[in-house]
């Protein structure tokens, strides 16, 4: 019986733990996005929301493209979070002479909180870059990618590249 009580009392705390862990690796969402966008924040506005590259070589290494983004809002607007959706592509945002990055993928490396601010008209360049070889010779064909810039104008600004991989 008390076999039986440490096994359920162990399988209890486990659980008590990994929900902590969870809990503690969500991405910080503000509480209330809808304040958030009615609060007269900047918008964050990309010129090109998706980009493809073609054909790409894993032979000849890493592509880049930069994307151009603006605050096209009345107000400031802070830029939060930069990550992407797979680890084979890092994002690295450049504001003036200032270089914050390489990001990348959530749970393969630390994604930190940036409060970056972005004045009204002002422009800023994320450089994408990925990395065709990352997933070996299992990963050729298509491929679409995303990177994703929390900011405090609402939703989420997500700029997205396919390509087609070749050995």
């Amino acid at each position: 019986m008390n076999q039986n009580k440490n096994i359920f009392l162990g399988a209890f705390v486990s659980l008590l733990i990994l929900g902590g862990i969870v809990w503690l690796a969500k991405p910080n969402a503000p509480a209330n996005q809808e304040a958030n966008a009615n609060s007269g924040s900047g918008a964050i506005a990309a010129s090109e929301s998706s980009f493809d590259f073609g054909g790409v070589s894993m032979a000849k290494g890493n592509v880049s493209h930069n994307f151009k983004i603006k605050n096209t809002g009345a107000s400031n607007a802070i830029i939060n979070k930069i990550y992407t959706s797979c680890m084979c592509t890092t994002a690295t945002l450049k504001v003036g002479g200032e270089k914050w990055g390489p990001f990348g993928m959530p749970g393969h490396g630390f994604v930190p909180s940036l409060k970056i601010k972005l004045a009204p008209g002002a422009e800023a360049d994320t450089e994408v870059v990925f990395d065709p070889a990352a997933h070996g010779p299992a990963g050729v064909g298509k491929i679409e990618r995303a990177v994703i810039i929390e900011n405090d104008a609402g939703e989420p600004l997500e700029l997205r590249f396919t390509a087609v991989v070749t050995p």
